[in-house]
């Protein structure tokens, strides 16, 4: 058996790798990457140079392989990368779940993200893998809808030929994101760029704990099912609160309400265009943060086992991380 990791080297995927080579022989292992990857050649994973996008490097990828672990993406809050996104998301998909049509492939885990289901304008609502897509949420945000397109997509293609299942975390934390991807705003915070403290609410979980369960359900996940996977809902208010005990960076911070966080956001951007420079909060992000990311992850936790670590713990290390690896290379590590 051959089993092929797509997005191997990002924030999910090392760990997955790491672990996927503590259950299986690394040889049985094969991951597809833009670039030469050494930190899997050296634990024995066949390493494929190459694109999502290319028909010739995916099919080439899928040869011999039954199984697939597709996590390759691209995220970003900024509306010039819509298209970037569409592309990575929907067509990357497409092309991967035709060619794994003919290759023969039995088994697709694919990760997305609680955002394409558990987004509201109400703290009281907890949605859960059976709630209704809030289009006219997602629609505003590239990121969500492209994976809303991806979801889409590939039932489309698998439909009762590959067994399909998808997993669908909330924010990802913890240590090991070098692109500073899903940790930026811990970031921000840390360098004491988040001045306001918007009025919604956010999920997160952490990475490891994702990684983790991804091959629980890839062995488990009910073909055609997806599975929420959140650790902690929290507000922005107790997020931030969190943090700065955690971190002890106190920096001052006004509790806003309605909509105006987003206005103000919009000026500073255009006061940073207008002199060459790039806001250090993207309106996208602060709009998203008006709303509630909350939801209900018991499917998870009952069909898959899932049990994310204490809240306080990921906090840490995430702070931990990025103190050594973003902000002076260990200086401010204590």
């Amino acid at each position: 058996m051959t089993i092929l990791v797509t997005g191997a080297p990002g924030f999910l995927g090392s760990p997955l790798v790491a672990g996927l080579c503590q259950r299986l022989p690394p040889a049985q292992l094969r991951v597809l990457a833009v670039a030469p990857a050494p930190e899997f050649s050296s634990l024995g994973v066949e390493v494929q140079v190459g694109s999502i996008l290319t028909p010739a490097d995916v099919a080439r990828a899928l040869e011999g392989v039954t199984q697939v672990y597709h996590l390759a993406g691209f995220v970003s809050r900024k509306p010039a990368d819509s298209h970037r996104m569409f592309e990575v998301h929907v067509q990357g998909t497409r092309l991967m779940c035709e060619a794994a049509l003919q290759a023969g492939v039995k088994r697709i885990l694919m990760v997305s993200t609680s955002g394409t289901i558990a987004v509201s304008k109400r703290a009281d609502e907890m949605p859960d893998e059976d709630s209704p897509t809030p289009l006219d949420l997602i629609s505003r945000w590239p990121y969500y809808a492209s994976k809303l397109y991806q979801e889409q997509t590939a039932r489309r293609i698998c439909g009762d030929r590959i067994e399909l299942v998808m997993v669908n975390p909330s924010l990802l934390l913890g240590p090991g994101d070098v692109r500073m991807g899903s940790t930026r705003d811990v970031l921000s915070f840390l360098a004491g760029d988040v001045k306001v403290v918007p009025p919604g609410g956010i999920n997160f979980v952490d990475a490891r704990d994702v990684a983790a369960i991804i091959p629980v359900a890839m062995d488990k996940g009910r073909p055609g099912e997806r599975y929420l996977l959140g650790g902690h809902n929290m507000t922005f208010a107790e997020y931030f609160d969190r943090i700065e005990r955690a971190s002890k960076e106190y920096h001052p911070r006004l509790k806003a309400r309605g909509r105006w966080p987003v206005m103000a956001a919009k000026v500073q951007s255009a006061l940073f265009k207008a002199v060459g420079r790039t806001s250090p909060i993207e309106p996208a992000s602060v709009d998203m943060a008006t709303y509630f990311w909350y939801f209900d992850s018991t499917k998870a936790r009952s069909e898959l086992g899932f049990a994310p670590r204490e809240a306080s713990d990921t906090i840490f290390d995430t702070i931990r991380y990025i103190r050594e690896n973003a902000l002076g290379k260990g200086a401010f590590a204590k």
